[in-house]
């Protein structure tokens, strides 16, 4: 999925406002020369091991392995992450590049609320201030959602525009960003959207897949298949990520 010129084959690229531009620009810059820091990766990585609780384990199945038959089964507990989840590995990276970059403010969308809860706790553990747009109906339904975001000290902000769900959050996220690019972070949770976004994400869910590949080589596990879930995409590139250019 690397990007050349912010365009990623036939699947599209950087088609953006003008206004949108600079800081998707200074974001691309800013994500190459991070990654390449010691300072960043150590900081990153301290985080991963201690807030995150990396690494998560890889539990073999057996009753799942019996009941289906053939191929043992191993599962990838993300779910023992910090907030539950693996929304929190891209979450915690684009937070502590947004501070590495001077941002002030973060802001994200959020449907049914972890990347919500994710951004939010980020944004509490690397001390910088948060908003997030939630459509008012997924406001409605995602109570708990919205009270740990809170908790954590984020602004929920409900959407009343549109059909007030996710897309018309990621609108008024946008417009956001647009009038305010100098102090603020938008912190993209899928594996979407223009340029460099999708590589941000990739990088950042890509310690998944990296645990993975590290556990079954010391284990001696043999791969065959690997499967995964696919909404926005962030968990399953994360996963794959590793293994994408292995020729069996």
């Amino acid at each position: 999925m690397e990007s050349n010129q912010g365009f990623f084959d036939r699947f599209g690229g950087k088609y953006v406002a003008e206004v949108l531009r600079r800081p998707l620009d200074e974001l691309e810059q800013a994500f190459r020369r991070y990654m390449k820091d010691p300072r960043f990766l150590a900081e990153l990585h301290e985080i991963q091991r201690d807030y995150i609780g990396r690494e998560t384990p890889l539990l073999f199945a057996p009753r799942a392995t019996e009941l289906l038959g053939g191929a043992k089964i191993y599962i990838k507990l993300e779910g023992l992450a910090n907030t539950g989840a693996h929304k929190i590995n891209n979450a915690i990276g684009q937070v502590l590049l947004a501070k590495y970059m001077g941002k002030k403010r973060i802001i994200a969308e959020t449907g049914a609320g972890q990347h919500g809860v994710a951004t939010a706790a980020a944004c509490a553990k690397l001390g910088i201030d948060c908003t997030v747009y939630m459509g008012e109906i997924d406001v409605r339904r995602q109570q708990p959602n919205v009270a740990s975001m809170e908790l954590y000290g984020a602004k929920v902000c409900p959407v009343t525009s549109g059909a007030r769900t996710l897309k018309d959050a990621v609108n008024e996220a946008m417009r956001d960003w647009a009038a305010h690019p100098d102090s603020t972070h938008y912190v993209l949770g899928s594996a979407l959207g223009p340029a460099p976004f999708p590589d941000i994400v990739r990088t950042f869910q890509s310690v998944i897949g990296e645990e993975v590949k590290r556990e079954c080589e010391k284990r001696n596990i043999d791969i065959g298949a690997m499967v995964a879930c696919v909404g926005g995409g962030s968990n399953s590139i994360g996963f794959f990520s590793p293994f994408i250019d292995r020729d069996t």
